[in-house]
């Protein structure tokens, strides 16, 4: 880990990850709440949880735009325009106009600019720091994705008790310039446009063991194509682009993977979407933030136990940690008191952190650099299709029954994902992340 954050651009992206979720994760409980408290209803935060998630689902569609562009002035660019349009609500808090209308429109506004960053993130990795270093990259990423979020929207739940909701929009808007100045003074290499068409999904073998940057372009300190494709800028293009990224991860094992992923993000999706509700009858807004936070606190100790635990099998890690996830889960809403029920919903997650600093090693590891943007954006669409759908579902459900049955569900799907990796032959005998050399599914 020490090696790792000695590396200026590694450190860089690191801290500046490390403060937009602190933000995010401010923006998001403020949100939530803010939507829940003017109109006190399910249904609506179900719409605020369906605007929000449902441009992930086109996140693919910026994978040949991450791959094309430098990666420096997409990461910039978006955390820019983001700063900018969260003033929007304290704003119209000033003159006195804000409305559950002004969150439900800018909402997905400002979730679309955010579907470029984990590509490009994704995509910098590999370029600044070495292949048997990535598992641990991806644990300090994940750190910086669940355990920020994890402090902070506790400290979110708090802050809209004391504050106010409108106050962390505000707030949030100085951690995007922050993080703007940040990633303004990275230096990610460029992929040599010679090296575009890659290797097949079984090798990775293109790849060095170190980072040698010395012969790349000279454009390289902004991570975009070397001159000799920056003409290139058709729609033909861009579509063929689009194209190789669908085409790689057919066939593979990590398309199956999605398969599970999808039954889960649907439950889960209902569940973040009525956890507002929840939360309101263990203490209000302290409470939510509280839940949200163990949440984080759950994906968190995954992602720091991915590094310990990547020796083991892979299918059986993923399989039989759902399984003990779902069971913790249901005890959780089962329980329905707020210490013992945050730390189950903790436990629950720590399987699906380990999952996700896995999966991102192994795609990280042998997808080629040139693909890795559009392999990360088609994957992070496939597998959150279904979120935006469960938010809405499972707002609706909430209000015609009960927010117990669609968090019950949520426990269920992890159940079911587990199952469904250890029932598959070719995800029950996937070896430790190390050991695989293919992503073909056999």
């Amino acid at each position: 880990m020490y090696e790792l954050l000695r590396n200026p651009n590694f450190l860089r992206l690191f801290v500046g990850r490390i403060v937009t979720n602190a933000g995010d994760s401010l923006y998001s409980v403020a949100t939530m709440w803010l939507v829940y408290r003017l109109t006190g209803s399910s249904t609506y935060t179900g719409i605020a949880g369906f605007l929000s998630m449902a441009p992930s689902t086109v996140q693919f569609l910026f994978g040949p735009v991450v791959d094309r562009l430098p990666l420096r002035r997409v990461l910039v660019g978006t955390q820019l325009a983001q700063g900018l349009l969260v003033l929007v609500v304290p704003l119209a808090a000033a003159f006195d106009v804000l409305s559950v209308w002004v969150l439900l429109v800018l909402i997905p506004f400002l979730s679309l600019l955010n579907q470029p960053v984990y590509p490009a993130e994704s995509a910098a990795l590999p370029r600044i720091v070495a292949d048997d270093q990535l598992v641990r990259a991806n644990s300090l990423f994940s750190f910086a994705y669940q355990g920020v979020d994890a402090a902070f929207n506790a400290v979110g739940g708090l802050l809209v008790a004391a504050l106010g909701a409108v106050t962390l929009f505000a707030v949030d808007s100085l951690t995007f310039a922050a993080t703007t100045l940040l990633f303004a003074t990275l230096a990610i290499p460029a992929v040599d446009a010679s090296d575009r068409d890659g290797p097949a999904p079984e090798s990775r073998a293109s790849r060095s063991s170190t980072v040698d940057h010395s012969e790349r372009s000279t454009a390289a300190s902004d991570g975009g194509r070397s001159v000799e494709t920056s003409a290139e800028g058709s729609v033909i293009s861009y579509l063929h682009d689009l194209g190789e990224g669908v085409a790689f991860v057919r066939g593979t094992v990590v398309a199956k993977l999605i398969v599970g992923a999808v039954v889960v993000n649907f439950a889960v999706g209902g569940a973040l979407a009525v956890l507002p509700a929840y939360a309101d009858g263990l203490g209000g807004a302290s409470a939510y933030g509280l839940l949200s936070a163990a949440l984080g606190v759950g994906l968190l100790g995954g992602a720091l136990a991915g590094s310990v635990v990547e020796r083991f099998p892979f299918g059986r890690v993923v399989g039989l940690g759902n399984v003990v996830g779902a069971l913790a889960w249901v005890s959780a809403v089962a329980v329905d008191w707020l210490p013992a029920s945050g730390l189950l919903f903790a436990l629950a997650l720590v399987p699906v952190g380990v999952t996700n600093v896995l999966e991102a090693a192994l795609i990280q590891t042998l997808v080629p650099d040139e693909l890795l943007g559009r392999v990360t954006a088609v994957l992070g669409s496939a597998s959150t299709a279904m979120m935006p759908v469960g938010a809405l579902v499972g707002g609706v459900v909430a209000g015609a029954v009960s927010t117990a049955v669609v968090l019950v569900a949520a426990g269920g799907s992890l159940a079911v994902l587990g199952v469904y990796v250890l029932v598959v032959p070719s995800l029950r005998r996937l070896p430790p992340v190390s050991n695989v050399s293919t992503l073909t599914a056999e």
